[in-house]
C-alpha cells in the first residue's frame, strides 16, 4: 500500500450521492441473477461486467433499470442494505445518504410501508453491525415524473423511514420538461414538510437544469452539477452562495458525461471557488468506490493529501447530519495525520 493510499484508507468519509441500487455488489447482484434468468440480467461475472459497460448515459439508466427489476420483495431491499454497508465500512465511511427510488418496488406491488420497514431493518442491521449511520432521500425519475413523482412523495410524507434527510429527483434530464409543473409541485410539498431538497442537476443536461434546481426545486445541494462551468454566471451565484455540489468523477466518465478521467471539471469546480463533495454514485456498476474516487482526485486530477481531506470535510459539512455528529466527524477527519513529503 503506498503512501497515499494508506492515508485514504485511514481518513474517515461520508457518502452523500450514492444510489442503493445502484450500490448492490456484484455478488449480490449475480446471485439475484441467478435467482430471476429471465430478467436479462447476466449471470456470470464478465458477462455482468460486460453488462456495465456503458454507451451512453440512457443505457445506464436502461441497465440500472434491469438490475433494479431483481430485487422483488422487502427482504431483498433489507439484505442490500446490510450488504451495501459492510462495503461502506470497510473504507472508513462513517454515514451515507441514500438516494433511493420506491417505484420500481411500488410499481410490482410492494405497499409503501413495506418497503419503509425494510428501509428502517436494514439501516438498524448497517448501524449496530458495521457503524455506518443510514440517511435516506427518496427521489424519482425525471423523465417518468407523471408516473412516479407523487407516490415517491406519497411514501416520504406519509410512511417515512426513520432516517428520511431529503427528497430527490434523478434519471434524464431532458425527460423533465414535460412535467415541470409537477416537478415543482412535488418539491414545493417536500420542501414544506421540511425535507431537504437535493436534486440532480448538471449532468446530463445543461446548466439550465441547475438553474431551475435553485429556483424552482428549493436545492440544498445539487447532484453532479458538472455543467454548471459552462455558465458564469450560475457559477458565480453557486460560489457566493456555497451551495454544495455533489461530484462523481469516475461515474461521469462510465456514462460517458465526460469524455476521461483526465478531462473531468473537479479541480476547475474547486478553483472556481465552488462548494464541492466527492462521492461514488453506483460503485460496483462503475466499477470504482467511495475510496477510489479519493484516489483518482489524488493520482489523476493532482489533489494533495491536504486538499483530499479538505474534500472529506466539505461531505460532512454538507450533509444533512445534526450539528454534534457533524463536529464530531470533522475533529476525526482533522486527527489523521497528513503524509509527509
Amino acid at each position: 500500500m503506498d503512501t497515499l493510499e494508506a492515508f485514504v484508507s485511514a481518513l474517515p468519509k461520508v457518502e452523500l450521492h450514492v444510489h442503493l441500487v445502484g450500490s448492490a455488489p456484484v455478488e449480490t447482484v449475480l446471485t439475484l441473477a441467478r435467482r430471476h434468468p429471465d430478467r436479462g440480467v447476466p449471470v456470470s461475472k464478465e458477462g455482468l461486467l460486460e453488462f456495465y459497460t456503458f454507451r451512453d448515459f440512457p443505457h445506464f439508466i436502461d441497465v440500472y433499470t434491469a438490475v433494479t427489476g431483481l430485487i422483488t420483495g422487502p427482504e431483498d431491499i433489507a439484505d442490500l442494505v446490510r450488504g451495501v454497508a459492510r462495503n461502506l465500512t470497510a473504507q472508513r465511511v462513517r454515514y451515507a445518504e441514500f438516494q433511493f427510488g420506491p417505484y420500481a418496488f411500488q410499481r410490482i406491488g410492494i405497499p409503501d410501508a413495506a418497503i419503509t420497514e425494510a428501509l428502517d431493518i436494514g439501516a438498524r442491521d448497517a448501524l449496530a453491525e458495521c457503524g455506518v449511520r443510514t440517511g435516506w432521500i427518496i427521489e424519482f425519475p425525471g423523465q417518468s415524473a407523471g408516473v412516479h413523482a407523487e407516490a415517491a412523495l406519497r411514501l416520504a410524507l406519509e410512511n417515512p423511514p426513520a432516517g428520511l434527510v431529503g427528497f430527490g429527483i434523478g434519471g434524464i434530464e431532458a425527460g423533465r420538461a414535460p412535467h415541470t409543473d409537477l416537478i415543482r409541485d412535488v418539491f414545493r410539498a417536500a420542501h414544506a414538510a421540511g425535507l431537504r431538497c437535493n436534486p440532480h442537476a448538471g449532468e446530463n443536461g445543461g446548466p439550465e437544469t441547475v438553474w431551475e434546481a435553485v429556483s424552482q426545486l428549493h436545492a440544498e445541494r445539487i447532484g453532479h452539477g458538472i455543467r454548471s462551468l459552462d455558465d458564469p454566471a450560475l457559477v458565480a451565484y453557486l460560489a457566493e452562495r456555497q451551495l454544495p455540489v455533489d461530484v462523481s468523477p469516475t461515474s461521469n466518465v462510465c456514462t460517458r458525461c465526460v469524455p476521461a478521467i483526465a478531462e473531468h471539471p473537479l479541480r476547475r469546480m474547486v478553483e472556481a471557488g465552488l462548494f464541492v463533495t466527492l462521492n461514488s454514485d453506483d460503485p460496483p456498476m462503475f466499477g470504482t468506490s467511495l475510496s477510489n474516487e479519493y484516489l483518482v482526485a489524488g493520482r489523476d486530477l493532482g489533489f494533495s493529501p491536504a486538499e483530499l481531506a479538505g474534500l472529506a470535510a466539505n461531505g460532512v459539512r454538507a450533509s444533512f447530519l445534526d450539528q454534534p455528529s457533524k463536529d464530531a466527524l470533522l475533529a476525526e477527519i482533522a486527527a489523521v495525520s497528513l503524509p509527509v513529503g
